[in-house]
């Protein structure tokens, strides 16, 4: 009996997964641009959080990339608050599907979605048939663990936990809860139900709490995701524990005209016992959302008062790029770009810092700042880069589609920079590791010096930041000053780059090198290099040398351009 249950519970959260991976490959990469683009008002975010739940079958899937979405600084609290509740109504889409009495074609649907995947070359197909066979999975284990379930009608001490879960409601809220946290799914534990009700194992008034104890079940997996996460990540999940246990609460004290209202629906839609799970399920968590939604504010209120603290949230306003001037008026479109272009190379800047502050102390809090910050700046470009390919189908004047042109290669060279940030906190990581290993080893006589604190290395860095900085201003400001400064810099820098490569390959053959050095001289400083050109190349844009037309004369009343070359 055991063996058959558990077997058929690892198939249906096999088929759940499955179905739900297909589901998203279908999707694309496109769920944390659902969410982060369809937040804007509560309704809106709930509605965007039912469909993201939806397509990967997870509430708490959706509850981790709302999270991620806070912490970045593309979502309020208040907004993952709405997504949260949508993923509670999303996540009832499942029931249903097991309510839909089909258990007997399981076998066939499974290999149909077989067929699809190992017979097919074609991507949409083979997602297609890895949501058919997740799906017929599903249906496939629930047979399973019905059958090995059956047994429990004869069993006298079946029989009395069920008259104790009748009796005792708070008892069924714990089962549910204790339940969905061993099996980390609510729709395992709501499928495990529906088949004992479906063989009258169950009463409605006994089961009906265990449903209600999965909702508290499944918040344990966010609780859990916010140990040791940012403020704004505990927040998200104490949100949702509250949201669902005062939920839990209310209609526990409903439970009689709950009970009541469910048979009265079943009588007249003639619904079945797994069919009627699933209503009650669907009903609890849409009036839940319904009364709750309106409190949203006062959810966050109270999360972050339970929660003290500075959420490092990283702030993005992206009023910059309004679409309505792309038909109207590219010129002035274009001008916005120009101070989003500015707020992208703070945000590379910023990151830039972070990982810097990484470099010189090994803290979690930077590595995790820069690593947001690289989000940011990612998602910028994103935004900006189709903003500028907008601005391109409409007609502007010569000037301006040069100036179109140096936009789209400046955001990508920021983009870039943010890259070679990121590559470098990898490579402090990869050094740090490789550090402890060595440091078991004995030191040579006590005079090895760490080579992670270079004075050069830490001079190198001070410059590619100042270049960095006075670039992105050079291009912001139209400031030539500035621009010749990055130029005259990167001779000094490029110096240095040289000397810190001779110098380890000094130690080297003084015997003293070790495998983290060679990290931190080959990997850091070619990457702090090339960050110094992609500055470079944003300071000739500023000056007008990284296309000869910009620095042409017009003639003709601006008609006719002169190409002049530059040496």
């Amino acid at each position: 009996m055991f063996f058959q249950f558990f077997g058929g519970l690892g198939v249906f959260l096999f088929g759940l997964k499955f179905m739900g991976d297909g589901l998203q490959r279908s999707a694309g990469d496109n769920l944390r641009s659902i969410l982060n683009a369809f937040t804007s008002t509560p309704f809106r975010a709930i509605l965007a959080g039912i469909f993201v739940t939806v397509l990967i079958q997870s509430s708490s899937g959706t509850t981790v990339i709302a999270v991620g979405l806070v912490s970045a600084g593309f979502m309020t609290l208040k907004q993952a608050i709405g997504v949260i509740m949508g993923a509670n109504i999303g996540t009832t889409v499942t029931a249903f599907i097991i309510g839909v009495n089909i258990g007997a074609y399981a076998l066939p649907i499974m290999a149909i979605g077989s067929f699809m995947l190992f017979f097919s070359k074609k991507q949409f197909v083979n997602s297609v048939g890895q949501i058919i066979f997740g799906f017929g999975s599903l249906f496939f284990g629930l047979e399973l663990m019905g059958d090995g379930m059956a047994p429990l009608q004869t069993l006298p001490q079946f029989e009395q936990l069920m008259l104790d879960l009748s009796s005792n409601p708070l008892y069924g809220v714990s089962v549910g809860t204790v339940l969905t946290l061993v099996v980390q799914s609510s729709s395992a534990t709501i499928g495990i139900l529906q088949e004992l009700y479906s063989q009258g194992s169950i009463t409605l008034t006994a089961a009906l709490p265990i449903l209600f104890g999965s909702n508290i079940g499944t918040t344990v997996t966010a609780v859990l995701a916010g140990v040791g996460a940012s403020v704004a990540a505990k927040r998200t999940s104490a949100s949702h524990v509250i949201f669902n246990v005062t939920g839990t609460v209310i209609v526990i004290l409903l439970l009689k005209p709950f009970g009541a209202l469910i048979l009265g629906l079943s009588q007249l839609l003639n619904l079945n016992p797994a069919m009627q799970i699933a209503f009650a399920h669907g009903l609890f968590n849409i009036s839940n959302v319904l009364v709750q939604m309106w409190f949203i504010s006062q959810i966050a209120a109270l999360v972050t008062k339970v929660i003290p603290g500075e959420a490092t949230v990283i702030e993005y306003d992206a009023s910059h790029l309004d679409y309505s001037l792309v038909h109207t008026s590219p010129i002035m479109a274009l001008n916005q770009a120009k101070v989003e272009i500015g707020q992208m190379g703070d945000a590379v800047v910023e990151q830039y810092r972070s990982m810097f502050s990484f470099y010189e102390h090994q803290d979690e809090k930077s590595h995790e700042k820069s690593m947001k910050l690289e989000e940011v700046v990612n998602e910028i470009d994103m935004k900006l880069t189709e903003y500028l390919m907008l601005i391109s189908t409409e007609e502007l004047p010569i000037s301006s589609s040069n100036e179109h042109t140096i936009m789209m290669d400046v955001s990508k060279y920021l983009e870039r920079i943010g890259d070679h940030c990121e590559s470098i906190l990898k490579n402090i990581k990869e050094a740090n590791q490789l550090a402890k290993r060595q440091n078991k080893n004995a030191k040579k006589n006590g005079k090895e010096v760490d080579v992670f604190y270079d004075e050069d290395l830490m001079e190198m860095f001070h410059l590619v930041e100042l270049n960095i900085r006075e670039s992105i201003e050079s291009f912001t400001m139209n400031s030539y000053s500035l621009a010749g400064n990055v130029i005259k810099r990167e001779k000094e820098i490029n110096s240095l780059e040289m000397h810190l490569r001779g110098k380890y390959i000094e130690r080297l053959n003084q015997g003293v090198g070790k495998p983290s050095d060679g990290i931190m001289f080959v990997d850091i400083v070619s990457n702090l290099e090339r960050i110094s050109d992609h500055s470079v190349k944003i300071a000739k844009h500023a000056l007008g040398f990284r296309y000869p037309f910009i620095s042409s004369k017009l003639v003709n009343m601006g008609r006719k351009v002169e190409k002049t070359p530059i040496n």
